[in-house]
């Protein structure tokens, strides 16, 4: 009995231990799967961002109209002048004199008209009688035109000299923050000086002054001319990004292209105008303006991650064909509208264009695509193989 027992115990202990090393069979692999987007047409607006500066929408240079002595300045530096505020005053003695010296003028010619008119008036009566000759009558009547053409002559120059004398009071002619003063109390300033007493700037609104290259000006009438492009209501708006990097928080519209292409530089100016009420905007700063050329309405945009570069630095990108295989096509982009490409020549409406999973796949690969969302990124439908391994199960208990 003893005997009997020991070959039965050895084969459970290897039946026991022959169990444990079974492998549980390994589920077959599918093909690699791939999130896609599907190419459709859409309006497109376009859009560009160029170089300009800052320009007050009105300047004005304040200068002497008369001569002589600056007695006061009557403003603050820096402060905001209303049009008609005074600035300066300049001695007024001179001119006060100069206007009571043609108010004289003007009184001794209207005295001595009476007399002369007086004399013709009797000379016309004589004349007819025969009493005086023609030519005594006619000294008369011209004597007496001579008077009221020195009137004439006295009242304007009594005029000029109280326009020289207001002049003696320099006031602001636009409304706007004025600079700082040049000429101090005591300076002698003349009117034919080149040199401005202070500037007065209107900064609210200002300009945006713009530089465009006379070319892509030229493109761009073309396409709008041959219906490439259509232009709405939104091509009148432009944004700016500022100095820091910032986005002004006030749109602004286009006023008008320049008609002239600057020969130095091949550019053409655009003028914009943007209202500034806080005086964020300063005269001179440099900016970005963000211009909208216009709409292509059959626009097909593929987002970046999706388009590669061949060696030769060609734009391409896998498409899953009809027989649902990978395949290259070479593109044709114009240029970037915010994350995507604008793609005007290789695909057409429908096209499945492979955005994730195709990195490390060949041209040809049997695949199955899924539709892909920026939600969905990085992330295969559960339960559907990675690109080149085993199904997701499988990849996650490994």
């Amino acid at each position: 009995m003893k005997k009997s027992t020991a070959p039965l115990a050895l084969a459970l202990i290897l039946s026991a231990c022959g169990g444990g090393e079974q492998q549980p069979q390994q589920a077959p692999q599918g093909p690699p799967q791939v999130g896609f987007v599907t190419v459709r047409t859409e309006p497109v607006t376009l859009t560009t961002q160029l170089p300009g500066r800052t320009a007050a929408f009105e300047t004005s240079e304040v200068r002497p109209q008369v001569n002589g002595l600056i007695l006061a300045r009557l403003f603050q530096e820096g402060d905001y002048v209303r049009r008609g505020q005074p600035l300066y005053r300049i001695d007024p003695a001179p001119y006060q004199a100069a206007v009571a010296s043609a108010r004289a003028a003007l009184t001794r010619a209207q005295a001595a008209i009476a007399s002369t008119r007086n004399l013709a008036r009797r000379y016309g009566e004589l004349v007819k009688i025969n009493a005086i000759s023609r030519q005594e009558f006619e000294n008369a009547t011209t004597t007496a035109q001579q008077a009221e053409a020195d009137i004439a002559a006295q009242r304007a120059a009594l005029r000029q000299a109280q326009i020289d004398l207001s002049r003696t009071t320099i006031t602001a002619p636009i409304s706007g923050r004025i600079g700082r003063s040049v000429s101090t109390t005591g300076a002698l300033v003349s009117a034919a000086q080149t040199e401005a007493l202070t500037t007065i700037q209107r900064l609210d609104p200002v300009y945006v002054d713009i530089q465009q290259s006379s070319a892509d000006v030229l493109k761009l009438r073309q396409q709008l001319m041959g219906g490439d492009l259509s232009r709405g209501a939104a091509a009148s708006r432009v944004r700016l990004k500022l100095e820091d990097g910032s986005t002004y928080p006030i749109e602004g519209t286009l006023r008008f292209t320049d008609v002239t292409v600057d020969p130095a530089t091949g550019t053409q100016v655009i003028r914009a105008v943007f209202a500034n009420p806080r005086g964020l905007l300063l005269p001179g700063m440099y900016v970005r303006a963000e211009l909208v050329e216009g709409t292509q309405g059959d626009g097909i945009l593929v987002p970046q991650r999706a388009v590669t570069r061949d060696p030769k630095g060609n734009a391409t990108a896998m498409v899953i064909g009809q027989d649902g295989k990978l395949s290259p096509r070479p593109l044709t982009t114009s240029r970037t509208v915010g994350d995507a490409w604008l793609v005007t020549g290789g695909l057409k409406p429908g096209d499945k264009v492979v955005i994730e999973g195709a990195m490390n796949l060949q041209p040809g690969t049997p695949v199955k695509g899924y539709p892909w969302t920026p939600q969905t990124a990085g992330q295969a439908p559960q339960g559907a193989a990675p690109a080149g391994g085993a199904p997701a199960s499988q990849a996650q208990a490994k």
